[in-house]
């Protein structure tokens, strides 16, 4: 018996909804760019999030600058301090000197600035552990400074006037739309403290 094409579009795209989830939640075991199946968590005082195990991380240490505190950069390569001293001057850069191909590279920062709201921040708004946040994409945007070919940047409110957590992504291909869904389970899974 021969399926009809309601029937066959219906298990293709059955099929293709479950390759995605799995893939966004790190699936696919032994696939070019598949994570391990148990992710692992970061967590301190301020939030936590879940993230694939098979991830570098590199928690920040520096208290940084007015208005600026590093967390942790996590991505898909081996991530390292991007601050060195130049002439009695700390200079900081990117973690990583060129985005691997197909790999990830995400920044996670507490900001603040005088007067900022959310209303400030370019991109759609949407939400990110219950707060109030705005994603905007950019091609190649800042990450292009690393061979990124796509900058996710997403601004999530605070509580405290002024001040605001940003995530940025940098993204290369191949497989950008599969990055995006695993940048997209990393905000799912924030929860603020």
């Amino acid at each position: 018996m021969s399926a009809t094409p309601r029937r066959l579009l219906t298990a293709v795209a059955a099929a293709s909804a479950t390759v995605a989830l799995a893939s966004a939640c790190g699936g696919g075991s032994g696939a070019p760019g598949s994570d391990a199946s148990s992710p692992a968590t970061f967590t301190n005082s301020y939030l936590s999030f879940r993230y694939p195990t098979t991830w570098s991380t590199y928690p920040f240490k520096w208290s940084g600058e007015l208005h600026f505190h590093p967390m942790l950069y996590v991505s898909t390569q081996p991530v390292r301090n991007p601050c060195r001293t130049q002439s009695s001057t700390v200079v900081c850069g990117w973690p990583v000197d060129e985005l691997d191909p197909g790999g990830i590279l995400i920044t996670l920062e507490n900001r603040g600035a005088p007067g900022w709201s959310l209303g400030d921040a370019a991109g759609k708004a949407f939400r990110v552990g219950g707060r109030p946040a705005r994603r905007n994409v950019d091609r190649p945007g800042s990450c292009g400074a690393i061979g990124g070919e796509e900058t996710v940047d997403v601004d999530v409110a605070s509580p405290q006037p002024g001040n605001w957590t940003e995530l940025l992504a940098c993204l290369r291909g191949p497989r950008l739309g599969s990055n995006e869904h695993r940048v997209d389970a990393l905000l799912r899974s924030v929860r603020f403290r």
